[in-house]
């Protein structure tokens, strides 16, 4: 089986600069023989949909079996992450963790210096995360419409790309491990025009769960939407 790590990135701050490396450090020990891809659309700004996509088509042209697509500042576990590679071949989407743990900025600066992920405090920490890392045949990911790339920068487009995964794929599977997300300044602008507008793209998403007509014309709209 080929594996292809595809990590959506655009230099940044200081912060993501380094997570970055470390997150890329951490996937190459984790998977020592997969294509390991840092991967930008061009979009302006930033996409983060429209990377996962490029980074796709990318390792789909590399010859992958399997796409681990990884944000550069989320860290995932060897032992989940393993198991939703293995599992993908049942054509859904996989997330190899049930638990995420967004560190502080304390506690990230602990992490970095040696202390165990579970011992350093944490801004945030749930159950009902959808993104941050995610597992997929490359196929796969193209019959669930790829991500929407209306969806500008960050935010939202998550939680859109699982729901049309469950409507389109079957159930997404989460394997039963932690992620653990480094801390970084925002750049999600919360409350902005960019955001409202991705959450009200994203409302039509929910509106849509579990009808899979519903969620293939949102994704035949996307054709008459200029990038």
């Amino acid at each position: 089986m080929t594996v292809a790590v595809v990590i959506p990135w655009r230099p940044g701050t200081p912060e993501r600069n380094a997570h970055h490396e470390h997150v890329r450090a951490h996937l190459q020990q984790l998977l020592p023989d997969a294509i390991h891809l840092d991967v930008d659309s061009g979009h302006t700004p930033f996409s983060r949909a429209g990377s996962r996509n490029e980074g796709v088509r990318q390792a789909q042209a590399a010859g992958a079996d399997v796409v681990v697509i990884c944000d550069a500042d989320t860290l995932p576990e060897a032992e989940p992450l393993h198991a939703a590679i293995e599992a993908a071949d049942d054509g859904r989407l996989h997330l190899p963790y049930t638990w995420y743990q967004g560190l502080s900025r304390p506690g990230t600066l602990a992490y970095l210096a040696g202390v165990p992920a579970a011992d350093c405090a944490t801004d945030l920490a749930h159950e009902w995360a959808t993104g941050g890392v995610l597992v997929i045949r490359p196929a796969s990911w193209w019959a669930a419409g790829g991500m929407d790339e209306r969806f500008v920068a960050y935010g939202f487009e998550d939680a859109a790309y699982r729901i049309a995964a469950d409507a389109l794929l079957g159930p997404t599977v989460a394997h039963q491990g932690a992620i653990t997300h480094l801390w970084h300044p925002s750049e999600v602008g919360h409350g902005s025009p960019q955001h409202i507008a991705n959450g009200q793209l994203c409302q039509r998403y929910v509106d849509a769960t579990d009808n899979p007509d519903a969620i293939r014309a949102l994704i035949a709209e996307r054709a008459t939407v200029p990038v």
